[in-house]
């Protein structure tokens, strides 16, 4: 549904930055995740543009194409505490088997572990 109370590319009435409806924003406009998706980061530009959507409880902030730059690669000191983060974060404490999925916060523990314990 098009709601043309968040259609301002004028800026007038949503804090001085244009706005448009959701899906509806002109080109070379994008989301940090559309960005990041193309290898590419903001940088430091400001923000050109907004789309509110949900009743306007929903904001998502739109940077400019051509002024965005290349993402950097990580360093390999980056990509080391990535991998011993991984590891931290997949192994159970209860049992010390690594899996190939973090473990969840809510029960701290595996769930074969978990199941284990409820069972009792």
């Amino acid at each position: 549904m098009f709601r043309a109370e968040y259609d301002d590319p004028e800026g007038g009435r949503h804090g001085g930055l244009p706005t448009f409806n959701y899906r509806h924003a002109p080109g070379g406009l994008y989301t940090r995740r559309q960005l990041a998706l193309m290898g590419l980061t903001p940088g430091r530009q400001p923000i050109a543009a907004q789309i509110l959507w949900r009743r306007g409880k929903r904001v998502a902030y739109l940077y400019r194409k051509d002024l965005a730059r290349p993402k950097r690669p990580a360093t390999p000191a980056q990509l080391r505490a990535l991998m011993k983060a991984w590891v931290v974060l997949s192994t159970c404490p209860s049992c010390g088997t690594e899996y190939d999925y973090y473990i969840p916060r809510r029960y701290g523990e595996c769930l074969d572990c978990f199941d284990g314990r409820k069972a009792n």
